[in-house]
């Protein structure tokens, strides 16, 4: 076999620096735009984007040309800054330090795409920190 076959389904957590409560409905749509736009160029494809007030859920598909740390350190760099000149009200703006990244079966993309996509309902009744530890 001469060519090399990768499909690999990562779900990506991290949170604001401090667990800070600052990504309101109002950034959100935006922010996501951006990291799908980063992943796309990496050749990562998002297939879902979404989270909460304090963090941030990617599903995307990893590319074979990078690790998930180079991703990682890719989204959390370029929308940090991006962000920082977007909104003045972020100029100090900064992404935890650490991540959660999982492996996805393909058989499970549908139910992780619905759970990012209900984030603001399932955080009703779960903090980020219980959310995370569950993981």
């Amino acid at each position: 076999m001469s060519q090399s076959l990768s499909k690999i389904y990562v779900h990506i957590i991290f949170s604001t620096k401090h667990r800070n409560a600052i990504l309101k409905p109002d950034v959100q749509p935006d922010l996501y735009r951006y990291i799908g736009g980063i992943c796309n160029n990496l050749e990562c494809s998002p297939v879902e984007i979404g989270g909460y007030y304090d963090h941030i859920h990617i599903l995307c598909m990893l590319s074979k040309k990078i690790t998930l740390n180079n991703l990682i350190k890719k989204i959390k760099t370029g929308s940090s800054k991006w962000i920082k000149t977007k909104w003045e009200k972020f100029e100090g703006f900064h992404w935890q330090d650490g991540y959660g990244g999982f492996s996805v079966s393909p058989l499970q993309i549908d139910s992780v795409s619905k759970y990012i996509q209900e984030q603001k309902e399932h955080h009703r009744k779960k903090t980020f920190q219980d959310e995370y530890r569950a993981f």
